[in-house]
């Protein structure tokens, strides 16, 4: 009697312990932009097993993640590919006041699957040897800016213009490469870099020079205890360890 006793408690006690780590446990939706969502799928990864905690992640371009922000989308966080829609969300008055930071600091790159297609000056863009270079549209993409800066430097933009197939973001750009349909394009240096891995095919890492600091920042939308826990995880020491990992720079 006493050992079925003891199993009735020993089993009200973990019933007790589920139902109270679902208690404590919260999600939160986070809208990051299209470069760094690899980076932070990770980062994800490990927050969710050390805090039982749930994200649910939303990714896409900047431009579209503010615009659904402005319209009243319910992200407690705003991950962008910029500093200008955080600071313009700041004036506007839609994010927690103090919150925004910079998280990463891009680099632009131009790269191709092929090996020794790309050499590492990128005299590739003036040899011609190409039919189409991807890059995401300078309009709407930090990175396609930082692409159309670094080509005017050198002299090769208008050149270039004709062979040029643009994405929305630098994710669509990226995958332009992959796929083949572009045998070359800017992408992200996060798109190409894994921890601890060598970069597959070949690359021109663009001088941080040819085109302005790509600050990329993160703002608090709601006033959230699990949503300041994420924040402070990513500015740890472990987390900025895995940014730098995906090839970006930190403040």
């Amino acid at each position: 009697m006493k050992k079925i006793q003891h199993l009735f408690l020993c089993a009200a006690v973990l019933i007790l312990t589920i139902a109270t780590n679902n208690i404590l446990a919260d999600d939160i939706r986070v809208a990051v932009a299209s470069n760094f969502s690899d980076t932070i799928k990770l980062i994800i990864e490990r927050f969710e097993d050390k805090t039982g905690h749930k994200v649910i992640l939303s990714v896409g371009s900047t431009g579209k993640h503010y615009a659904q922000i402005i319209n009243g989308a319910p992200f407690e966080l705003f991950f962008a590919a910029d500093m200008r829609r955080p600071e313009l969300l700041d004036k506007e008055g839609l994010i927690i006041s103090g919150s925004r930071f910079t998280y990463a600091i891009g680099k632009v790159v131009l790269w191709s699957p092929e090996v020794n297609f790309v050499d590492a000056s990128g005299d590739v863009l003036k040899q011609g040897k190409f039919r189409f270079l991807a890059l995401a549209n300078p309009k709407l993409a930090p990175y396609g800016k930082g692409a159309q800066q670094a080509l005017q430097q050198r002299g090769d933009w208008h050149g270039l213009r004709k062979r040029m197939v643009r994405g929305e973001n630098i994710g669509q750009a990226y995958q332009f490469v992959k796929s083949g349909n572009a045998q070359l394009g800017f992408v992200a240096l996060s798109h190409i870099k894994r921890p601890d891995k060598p970069i597959e095919g070949s690359f021109w890492l663009v001088p941080e020079s040819l085109y302005d600091p790509i600050e990329q920042q993160a703002v608090l939308l709601k006033d959230n205890d699990t949503a300041r826990d994420f924040l402070d995880f990513v500015k740890n020491d472990e987390t900025q360890t895995i940014i730098k990992g995906f090839g970006y720079g930190v403040p």
